[in-house]
């Protein structure tokens, strides 16, 4: 038995990477069902557009009270509910009936409150590698969970295309809420939100995961964060947590081109018919799945090997370097499946960088790893809300080109700001070191 629940922590990340999948299905069907929708509601592109920013904002100003649950409850409850929650509104979505004089506003609240409700994904899972995961494993751990984003997404146009061709684009939708709750299920009845309470784990898996815990953030200091306030002064005036959030606004904004209009640039755009984008379309979301774990990998190589310096900034700082010379370039080539290469290239070096983010914020975060995790996804995902609605206005009013333009130079802005990241420095060291050593004088 010890033999095979040896790797538990790996079999929980696994069903993580199953969960980020999901979500981003969740996400990029909308996207893939554009064309339809747009026809059935009557909407233009900015309208369309609109949508996704709805989703962003409720995504982004729910981002630090789900760090916070997380925090408090922990990541099995939390990320339990959150599924079953945008597995609700993923179906309201699909069931807006075309006669209602406010089909548009419903669909506007529909897509607020499933991205409320997907708040909770990495701000959970972070909590969860801030307890589960040893320090030189975590950027490994992250990789997989993120590279869920690229094989979701990827799976999304095949998978929507051929129940909208079929059954028509709603069924996606239902099938997608389905789908959703049965791995909330099964998340629910396999983990754990400590360790120690897994009754599957050995004592040498246990013994391993505790002693590579680092910055204050052992188990029995995690139970205390849920008793405690969350040390706003502290994470706000620390420049680090500035700099990341900083970068994961341009990160947000580049990434959500991909989600949000890649498949509508290229049917409408680069003139693809319907199976071709749908194939196209996959390209970028598989390479992220790629950039996701060879990044994970690279940076706990570069981490043990080097420095946490190297292995955290250095990994993020070239890959969203080389993401902006990816989009230069695929923007302005004349044939259509040479530029759905290149531009996909640009998405897989974008998310190397992915799991830098998110190890760093477990690793200076500590106990309160989800708190500052929100806060970093929070920026995030504002960059995304601006590029859902930006970029089309840019395309209408400059062409789709300077629209891929503009995220390249943000993409530079990304890469800058992790000059500015000390990832040896936890954001909250001084205040863990003070209530440890006033417990000990009780």
């Amino acid at each position: 038995m010890s033999e095979r629940t040896a790797k538990i922590r790996w079999l929980l990340i696994g069903l993580l990477f199953v969960l980020s999948a999901v979500a981003f299905l969740d996400r990029v069907n909308m996207s893939v069902a554009a064309p339809r929708m747009i026809l059935d509601y009557h909407l233009t592109d900015v309208q369309f557009g609109f949508l996704s920013t709805a989703f962003l904002l409720g995504y982004a100003l729910l981002q630090t009270p789900a760090g916070w649950l997380a925090d408090r409850w922990g990541p099995r409850r939390v990320l339990a509910g959150g599924v079953v929650w945008w597995g609700i509104f993923t179906a309201v979505t699909a069931s807006v009936p075309l006669s209602l004089a406010s089909a548009f506003a419903v669909l506007l609240l529909a897509r607020f409150a499933l991205g409320a409700g997907e708040a909770v994904m990495y701000p959970g899972s972070t909590q969860f590698v801030a307890r589960w995961i040893p320090t030189h494993e975590r950027g490994l751990a992250n990789g997989l969970i993120f590279a869920g984003v690229g094989i979701g997404s990827a799976a999304s146009p095949p998978l929507v295309t051929y129940i909208l061709i079929h059954h028509g684009w709603r069924y996606s939708f239902w099938m997608c809420a389905f789908i959703g709750l049965a791995v909330g299920l099964v998340w629910f009845i396999a983990s754990r939100d400590k360790p120690e309470q897994h009754p599957w784990i050995s004592p040498g898996e246990l013994q391993k995961i505790n002693a590579g815990l680092t910055l204050g953030a052992s188990n029995s200091s995690s139970g205390r964060a849920a008793k405690s306030s969350v040390p706003w002064g502290t994470i706000l005036s620390n420049s680090s947590v500035w700099a990341i959030t900083v970068s994961y606004f341009c990160y947000g904004y580049v990434a959500w081109i991909f989600f949000g209009w890649f498949y509508v640039y290229l049917a409408r755009v680069r003139g693809m018919n319907l199976k071709s984008s749908a194939f196209y379309g996959a390209l970028p979301f598989l390479a992220m799945a790629i950039g996701c774990a060879v990044g994970g990998l690279v940076a706990d190589w570069l981490t043990k090997t080097v420095s946490r310096r190297v292995g955290r900034c250095g990994v993020a700082l070239v890959g969203i370097a080389l993401t902006a010379i990816f989009l230069a370039l695929g923007s302005t080539v004349n044939s259509a499946p040479l530029a759905s290469v290149i531009l996909a290239g640009g998405a897989g070096s974008l998310y190397v960088s992915q799991s830098s983010y998110w190890a760093i914020t477990a690793d200076i975060g500590g106990r309160f790893s989800g708190s500052l995790s929100g806060l970093m996804n929070m920026g995030g995902q504002f960059g995304g809300a601006l590029t859902t609605f930006l970029t089309p206005l840019i395309a209408q009013h400059f062409g789709w080109t300077a629209s891929f333009m503009a995220a390249a130079a943000l993409s530079v802005v990304g890469a800058l700001s992790w000059l500015l990241v000390n990832p040896d420095r936890p954001v909250v060291r001084r205040q863990t070191q003070y209530q440890v050593k006033g417990e000990g004088s009780k």
